[in-house]
């Protein structure tokens, strides 16, 4: 074993080698090419392997990143490694952005690391599809997310409660409930998020009931979209949020299948007559 920097030459000459692999993943190579673009790539001990024929058995998608990213970095190479172990390469669990928020001690690090990936989205790609290879976002980025926008962690526990009471995701609560906070923080939110939860004196249009009963008919399946879909939630949390803040009337919810995600009202909030009681 030896430590060597990986050029996208000598990448690209190693992945000759490679006679006898697994089907490389597009994914997982713009996935560690970013990595490296933005230096967070870090040596460790899993790199590259070849067997005792000096034929590549590990670490295709690592020199394919290499080259894609244009760059050079410190790899583990090991020689000599028996044809034999290949088939337990690669077989144990990947650790996720949960685990290293929970490494960093943050509480609710399932709900958080989803939280920040969706915020990750919602600043950087808010009309694509939230899915797939192009959305995925490493540790590293969650956690230098986190150093950024730190009051992310006080959203979460009102992002909680909303998915309680109205079964609106948490992801896109706690981003609903970050990003309006932090626009507006001229606004008191306390009236907006105790008609979401309760729907309490509420008449039929005001937003905040037509977000909560939304979110309960899509929780109970009666209708075909999904259940799950935060982009959509989120997006339906902001429309009902502007709508409440200008004082509309909304009595239904619904999307055109290539909106975009609202911009954030800048107007004054129209108090209604439950809220100054």
């Amino acid at each position: 074993m030896e430590v060597l920097h990986i050029s996208p030459e000598l990448a690209a000459k190693w992945l000759t080698r490679n006679t006898n692999n697994r089907p490389l993943s597009k994914s997982a190579v713009q996935q560690l090419a970013g990595q490296m673009q933005r230096g967070e790539w870090q040596l460790t001990h899993q790199g590259i392997a070849f067997d005792e024929n000096e034929v590549l058995i590990d670490g295709q998608h690592r020199l394919a990143a290499v080259i894609k990213a244009d760059t050079t970095v410190p790899m583990t190479v090991t020689r000599g490694v028996p044809r034999t172990a290949f088939t337990v390469m690669d077989t144990g669990r990947k650790r996720t952005g949960r685990d290293a928020l929970a490494l960093a001690g943050e509480t609710n690090a399932t709900h958080l690391a989803a939280a920040l990936r969706g915020l990750h989205l919602y600043l950087h790609a808010p009309n694509s599809a939230w899915s797939g290879g192009s959305s995925v976002t490493s540790n590293d980025q969650l956690l230098v997310l986190l150093e950024k926008h730190p009051r992310v962690r006080d959203a979460l526990h009102h992002g909680i409660a909303l998915n309680r009471a109205c079964r609106v995701t948490v992801t896109a609560a706690t981003i609903g409930w970050y990003v309006t906070t932090e626009a507006r923080p001229d606004i008191d939110q306390s009236a907006w998020k105790d008609g979401v939860i309760t729907g309490a004196r509420l008449e039929s249009g005001d937003p905040r009931l037509t977000l909560r009963n939304t979110m309960l008919s899509l929780a109970a399946g009666k209708t075909h979209r999904r259940r799950d879909d935060s982009r959509e939630h989120l997006l339906y949390y902001l429309k009902a949020w502007n709508a409440w803040v200008e004082g509309r009337n909304m009595k239904l919810l619904r999307r055109s299948p290539n909106e975009t995600m609202p911009a954030i009202s800048s107007r004054p909030l129209v108090a209604s007559a439950d809220d100054s009681d």
